[in-house]
This record gives structure tokens, sequence and C-alpha cells, in this order.
């Protein structure tokens, strides 16, 4: 068992000197051939390209000290470029404050090196208006870079584009060294409750509410305004576009979520640095919800919250709108910190198929290769590919399949609250019932984790044909099964510390070894 950990330990620390290359142009040629490694059918995706005109925010008065608010210099020269035709719009070095910005169809935005973007935290230059909030639809203040069914658009460079979250979101106090706390408390302002910071009473009041009234968003019109601090955005929100590339920058400090494209086709991610806090409320890295045909290459993720996410809505609103996300590939990939390095779910109400995960690495995430939801949710995750995926220092599952989610982060929750969830009486599968099923797995290697798999499907709908190969896994624990049919093994070396490598319940059915 000794060697096996060395051996791992070593090559995880072979893989972080070689996961991530320096920042490249995406070409063409290179989409293509990642395409062609899909193992479905999946269609080549355009690059973007774009007009040789340059528009230069300098130009148009933006304040490259950060003393005076660039908004309008940077909108004016992005609309410009569209109306123009397209081209791309230069932010160069320097320091820039500025409120949300929009992008237009055929417009790239470049970032040279040394560009810092901060979105700043007046919350009075974000307004309000129909939005969604983990797959519901509900009212959110305006996402700091935004785009509205618009073609043939880019963020790209080397520049760092900060959230100001910290101005944002809740924090509790015991994520924080009494230093830190003091220091947040001097900065920031606001009003501490129960040992947790919020930036106004609005925000208190809209916590209490949904609290009460056990709802996960506050519908009524006339407590908007008053709870805008509550409804804090995502930080990058694109919505019904074609044709998108997101390369080489850096997106930071996220007011919620950081990227979240919804309802988008051709889509890449290249060459991105992606961060929040660890303690950040909310603070995913990428959710990708309802989208079609994405590339997700040589990404960094350092986030609060699950890393690289696939969502499709929540519940009956999911179920209406009944877009699935299909054709992803995500390779490449490091992830440092997050609840969950490659996640499906928990909003998965619309369907989740033909998703490739390949060559990545989790260093110290909270669980590994998570899938997540419960019922109520409906939708049918299925055809999920990943390979040669390297887990380190796993503090709880390096594979988790929770079919009772109860929407706390891995460890979070007591024995007692998910027994409470799995001695409930099943209800007959239906429309609400999530269903997941033919999984595969193979050539990952994990070490140092707590647990090494947990899979618990539900007794109404079982987790449905998982195959697992040549995989080699190192842990406190070994491997927990319940409630699936159809679990195919082969090759699949478990190195408990404590107990036996595998333990399945008896509601584990046709299992095959090889």
């Amino acid at each position: 068992m000794r060697r096996l950990a060395l051996s791992l330990a070593i090559l995880c620390a072979t893989m972080v000197v070689y996961a991530r290359p320096s920042y490249q142009n995406m070409t063409q040629k290179e989409a293509n051939a990642l395409c062609r490694t899909a193992e479905f059918k999946m269609p080549k995706l355009p690059v973007p390209e774009f007009g040789k005109k340059t528009y230069n925010v300098l130009h148009f008065g933006a304040d490259p000290t950060g003393q005076e608010l660039s908004t309008s210099a940077i909108q004016e020269a992005i609309d410009l470029c569209n109306r123009e035709g397209g081209g791309t719009v230069i932010i160069p070095a320097g320091m820039y404050t500025t409120g949300p910005i929009q992008l237009r169809s055929n417009v790239r935005l470049y970032t040279e090196p040394n560009s810092f973007i901060s979105f700043s935290h007046d919350m009075n230059l974000y307004s309000i208006y129909d939005s969604w909030f983990e797959g519901i639809p509900t009212k959110r203040c305006t996402s700091p870079i935004s785009a509205f069914m618009q073609t043939n658009i880019a963020i790209t460079g080397h520049g760092v584009f900060n959230g100001n979250g910290d101005w944002w979101r809740p924090l509790k106090k015991s994520k924080m060294t009494a230093a830190q706390w003091k220091k947040h408390l001097r900065e920031k302002g606001g009003i501490v409750v129960n040992d947790i910071w919020y930036p106004d009473s609005g925000s208190v009041y809209a916590q209490t509410l949904c609290e009460d009234q056990n709802v996960p968003v506050v519908a009524n019109p006339e407590d908007w305004n008053r709870i805008k601090s509550f409804l804090r955005p995502v930080m990058l929100h694109f919505v019904g576009c074609r044709n998108i590339l997101l390369e080489g920058v850096t997106f930071e400090n996220s007011p919620a979520w950081n990227l979240h494209p919804m309802l988008c086709d051709n889509l890449i991610l290249s060459d991105l640095n992606v961060r929040n806090p660890w303690y950040s409320q909310n603070g995913d890295g990428v959710d990708v919800e309802s989208c079609k045909n994405v590339l997700i290459q040589r990404c960094q993720f350092d986030v609060g919250d699950d890393a690289i996410c696939m969502k499709s809505g929540k519940n009956k609103p999911g179920r209406d709108r009944g877009v699935p996300t299909e054709n992803v590939i995500v390779d490449q990939c490091v992830v440092y910190h997050g609840h969950g390095g490659f996640v499906v779910g928990s909003e998965m109400s619309g369907g989740i198929r033909n998703i490739q995960v390949t060559n990545n690495l989790y260093i110290g995430t909270d669980v590994g290769l998570r899938f997540k939801s419960t019922r109520g949710r409906g939708g049918i995750v299925e055809n999920i590919f990943i390979k040669n995926v390297i887990m380190c220092n796993i503090p709880n599952e390096a594979l988790l399949f929770d079919l009772f989610y109860g929407g706390k982060g891995a460890g979070e929750e007591t024995e007692e609250e998910l027994a409470a969830r799995m001695n409930a009486d099943a209800p007959p599968a239906s429309e609400e019932t999530p269903q997941f099923r033919n999984i595969y797995i193979s050539d990952c290697i994990a070490t140092n984790v707590k647990r090494c798999m947990y899979f618990n499907g539900l007794p109404e709908m079982k987790i449905q044909n998982v195959q697992l190969k040549n995989i080699k896994m190192q842990g406190q624990e070994g491997a927990l099964l319940r409630q699936t049919d159809g679990l195919h093994i082969d090759n699949v070396q478990i190195t408990p510390a404590n107990g036996n490598a595998f333990i399945f319940a008896p509601t584990v059915t046709n299992v095959t070894w090889k």
C-alpha cells in the first residue's frame, strides 16, 4: 500500500507540472481534433473569427488608473465595434473600475497583459431583471459581464476580471481567522447575525424570509429593491448565444457563480484561470446549463463550490424548459479546490447527456467526481465518459453518486439528516424521478481520499449501468455501494486503510467482475 501511495503521489506531482501549458490561441484545427476524440457524435465547433478593426478603450475615455468609472467608455467601444461590423475591443495594461458591461455580436474583448478590470461594488449600478437562480426563474442583479442572444463573441487575452464578490456574499465567521474576520468587518461594514456577515439589512431580511417560507428565492416585487444585495449576480452570464470563445483570461471573486453560460450553442473555454475564495458562498467555477456543443480545455479552477458543473434546470421549470446539456468535452483541466472537481447536478431536470471528461487533475477538492440529484428533479443523465482522471488529497469521496442530495456540501451533512431522507417512504417512479445511467469511468487514480466510492441511488430508480475499468484508489475507507443495477467492474483495485475494499448492499444487483 505504501508503494501504491508513493507512486500515486509522484504521478500527481508530475501532472501538476504538465497539466496546463502556457496560454495559446485556440485554432480551428485544434478544436476539430479535440472534437474527434469524443466517444459520441460531436459536431465540429467553429472558433469565432473577427474583423481587423480595433477599438482601444482609452480612445473612448477609459481611466487606466481606476479612479473613475470606465463603464461608458468600454460599452461605447463595444457598441461601436458591433455597429461597424465587428472587430476587437482592446483593454490595455492598467487598472479599470467599471459597472456591468454587455458583449455584442462579432466583438472580441481583448485584454493586454497587466490589465485588471474591477467591477464596482456600488450596487446602484446593477439593475434588477428577470433571470434564473439554481434553475428557478427569479429576479437577479445584472451580471458584471453579460450577453443575450448574441453570435460570434469572445473574451481573450491575459487580463484579470474581478467581481468584488466579497461585498455581496454572506460570510460565515467560522471560515475566517479572528484577524481576517475583524479586517472584513472593518473594511466592509455590514451586519452580523448568528456569526454570519451580511452586506446589509435587506440581505438578512431576504435570507430570513426564504428560510421561513422554505423557498430558495423571494418572489414579492415590493421587496426587490430592498433586497438587492441578496440578488447577487453571477460574474459572467451568457444566455441564448452562439459561437463563443473565452480564452486566456482570469475570472475571479464573483458575487455568486463565476461563469454561467445558459441555453448557448458552440462554446469554447480555453486556458482560463477561474478563481473564487474557498469560503465563497455559491462560488462555483463554471456552470454549463442547457448548453450544446461545448469544449472546456486547459483551464484551472480554484473555487468555493462546485468547479466544473453540468446543469439543465430544476424540477418543473427545468422539465418544462426541456433543454439538456449535451455534447461536452472537458480536457486537461486542473481543480485545486471546490466542492467537486467534475460535477453533474443537482439541477439536471432537463437532462444531461454525451459528456466526456479526460486528462483532469483534482487536488484537494471536497469530492472528486460528483453526481448529485434528488426526488422532484426528474430528467435523465446518460452517456457520461470519464477517463484518465487523477485525484489527490480528497477529504470525502473520490467518486460519489448521491441521489438523496440535501443541498449541503460534502461532509457538511450529518448521518442523521441523510438517514431521515433515505428512510422516507419511496414514491412510485414518475416524471419527477431523476435517472442516472450508462456511465463509463476508466483509467483513473485516487490517493489519500476519505472514502473511495459511494453509490446511493433511489430505491424507485436505481443507478443503472455503471462501468468501472482500470481504476486504482487508496483511502481510509473502500467502496460502499447501494441501490445500483448493472455494475461492471474490470481491473479495479481499492486499497482501504480500514475495512473492506467493497461493501455491497443487498440493493445492488447484476454485478459483473473481470
